[in-house]
């Protein structure tokens, strides 16, 4: 009987069987944790996009003065046409227009102002649609919920409200005479 067991863990000790399963059982997550960031990266950037797309055709519309009325509400509803793939685009996106002067530069508030979504009475900080020839700041910001919110990337891009991120477009122009 001590034979046949001694003769059995022997052999159980030599068996290679199941080795491949172990590597599986480390590889795996890791695996689909790389796929799940690579996924989240490629929506963070499209969203990105399309977000800068909306402010340039919305700020082009504005410079050559075919935007009728400059409002916080008519300029957001003419990025969220131009960014198509923006989720509940008028509810997640608020804005910011600053008149600058370039002979008495001041720096603009570092922390872009976004939308609280606990609060939404919250007021836009500054929206100042500007006059002929002056300098213009737009900043545009837009919360976005991960797509996969526990893992990967999604798990480590920095929050804002409500456990969503911010993506962040900011330009200048000068309002032509027309």
């Amino acid at each position: 009987m001590i034979r046949t067991l001694a003769r059995f863990l022997r052999e159980f000790r030599r068996s290679e069987d199941g080795s491949g399963t172990i590597e599986f059982a480390i590889m795996v997550p890791v695996m689909f944790g790389l796929c799940m960031s690579c996924i989240e990266l490629g929506i963070l950037l499209t969203r990105q996009v399309m977000l800068d797309r909306g402010v340039d055709l919305a700020i082009r519309a504005v410079r050559v003065g075919s935007m009728e009325t400059v409002t916080h509400n008519t300029l957001r509803d003419a990025i969220c046409e131009g960014a198509v793939i923006i989720p509940d685009c008028q509810n997640q996106l608020k804005l910011e227009m600053i008149p600058m002067n370039p002979r008495a530069w001041t720096a603009i508030n570092a922390q872009a102002d976004c939308i609280n979504r606990s609060d939404n009475s919250e007021p836009v900080r500054s929206f100042t649609p500007g006059q002929m020839n002056q300098l213009m700041i737009l900043r545009a910001c837009s919360l976005f919920d991960p797509f996969f919110p526990t893992t990967g990337l999604g798990a480590s891009i920095p929050k804002r409200s409500g456990g969503a991120y911010a993506l962040i477009s900011l330009t200048s122009y000068v309002v032509e005479p027309h």
